[in-house]
């Protein structure tokens, strides 16, 4: 019998899952909208994603994205017109390509988070110096939980 998630008590720690989930994505949008970035969102999240999972097939970013292998084509030709990934031939199979990020993409990644991080920067500047440490804190604690979750999705290479 399936659990009735809307009537179940909500445990602390998932009510706190849900508030950390829900601000974290909040900042992320506020940080993206005010940055003026010259490059679209979805082009700097798929850098990312390709940055992270290394060397990586269309079909596994489609995956990790959520979208079709005919939609990440097309992003990923984009990308790679701008000059910002290759795509080479898989070695374990001729029929696949991987992805890579190059350096001028990961500059222009770069650059990205780095202008996000200038929105945020004044207020997290504006916190007292205990609040700053608990901040550091709390991003070393969400670091350590990506570490112990693994990877979100496991490229096929």
């Amino acid at each position: 019998m399936p659990v009735d998630l809307v009537s179940r008590p909500r445990s602390e720690a998932e009510q706190l899952g849900s508030d950390l989930l829900s601000v974290v994505a909040r900042l992320n949008r506020l940080a993206t909208q005010r940055a003026g970035l010259d490059v679209p969102y979805a082009q700097v999240r798929l850098l990312a994603q390709v940055e992270e999972q290394g060397p990586a097939r269309i079909s596994a970013l489609a995956a990790a994205d959520h979208c079709s292998q005919p939609t990440m084509t097309t992003q990923v030709q984009r990308l790679e017109a701008e000059g910002w990934v290759t795509r080479e031939a898989d070695p374990v199979d001729a029929r696949a390509v991987l992805v890579t990020i190059t350096e001028s993409g990961a500059d222009a990644l770069g650059q990205a988070r780095a202008r996000r991080a200038d929105v945020v920067a004044p207020y997290v500047a504006a916190l007292s110096g205990q609040e700053q440490d608990t901040l550091a804190n709390a991003v070393g604690i969400l670091r350590r939980l990506l570490v112990e979750a693994g990877p979100a999705h496991t490229p096929t290479v």
